[in-house]
């Protein structure tokens, strides 16, 4: 169990701009108790976490998961113990948590009531256009993070382009983006769509072994499953529709939303504060200095 890779793992999930810190300066002297002694936080945390290892696990009301041998699964409220532990900021969307045994990558499940996204654009996504705008809207974002002295994001490039299958509704991508320190992360996003949202999930894992734990994710998400009344196939006439198609899932639908509706500059501050907090704790973390609690 790789109480480093939990934690940065945590902040890759909500904060993809986030610093690596792989060029810490040298651990103090008592850097082993200290992370000795945050393991053993790390293992009391995980065994007050109500865990499913078998059948299937529900995604809220929404939809279900299978959970094949190996495998641990939580749901909603576990989810959000596991994130708050680390100090990351929750959004009350949290509806699970799956990870092998050995925790060598996770996946979460967050679920985004926008509505019906029409899938009008599956045989049109153009992906350099889309690579477009997301360089565009992050420099943009860079500009209001060196204001406030956080981080910056530069996208590089798809790991892999957007695609997205019409049988299961399932839209994925994954982006290779290089942090202010020069590290390079991949940010692997998968979209579920359903009759009244999508489930987000994202996978965070090690880059390096993105080739084989990749397949292995997503041969998991074919067990994944909205329930009858909720799924794609059963929209009706009537039902909320969302205000953007697959590109916008992909560019930021939700923030683009919220940019229409005026609450995204009521909600850029908490969300800078919680990433500021976060960084401050995994640069005393990694440098063995840190007294606060898994």
């Amino acid at each position: 169990m790789n109480i480093r890779l939990f934690l940065l793992s945590a902040c890759l999930v909500f904060c993809p701009a986030m610093q690596l810190f792989s060029q810490e300066k040298p651990a103090a002297p008592d850097a082993d108790d200290s992370k000795k002694a945050e393991k053993e936080q790390l293992v009391k945390l995980l065994k007050s976490i109500n865990w499913t290892t078998e059948g299937s696990g529900n995604l809220g009301n929404i939809a279900e998961l299978k959970i094949p041998s190996g495998y641990r699964y939580t749901e909603g409220a576990g989810t959000v113990k596991l994130m708050q532990a680390c100090g990351n900021l929750t959004s009350d969307r949290e509806m699970g948590y799956i990870t092998p045994n050995d925790m060598k990558w996770f996946a979460v499940f967050e679920f985004d009531n926008c509505g019906y996204v029409k899938d009008d654009e599956k045989g049109s996504l153009d992906a350099d256009k889309i690579l477009d705008k997301l360089k565009e809207g992050q420099k943009r974002a860079n500009v209001e993070l060196s204001k406030r002295n956080l981080p910056t994001l530069e996208v590089l490039g798809w790991q892999t382009p957007p695609f997205y299958n019409p049988q299961t509704h399932n839209l994925e991508w994954a982006l290779r983006i290089r942090s202010a320190t020069g590290s390079e992360i991949v940010n692997y996003k998968t979209k579920l769509l359903g009759r009244h949202g999508v489930m987000d999930v994202v996978l965070v894992c090690d880059e390096k072994s993105m080739g084989t734990i990749v397949p292995e994710y997503q041969a998991l998400l074919e067990g994944f499953s909205f329930k009858k009344e909720e799924s794609y196939a059963s929209y009706t006439k009537g039902d909320k529709v969302a205000e953007y198609g697959l590109t916008g899932l992909i560019v930021g639908g939700a923030l683009l939303a919220a940019a229409k509706s005026g609450l995204l500059a009521k909600l850029w501050k908490p969300l800078a504060l919680g990433v500021a907090a976060l960084v401050t704790y995994l640069k005393r973390l990694f440098k063995g200095k840190s007294k606060d609690p898994v």
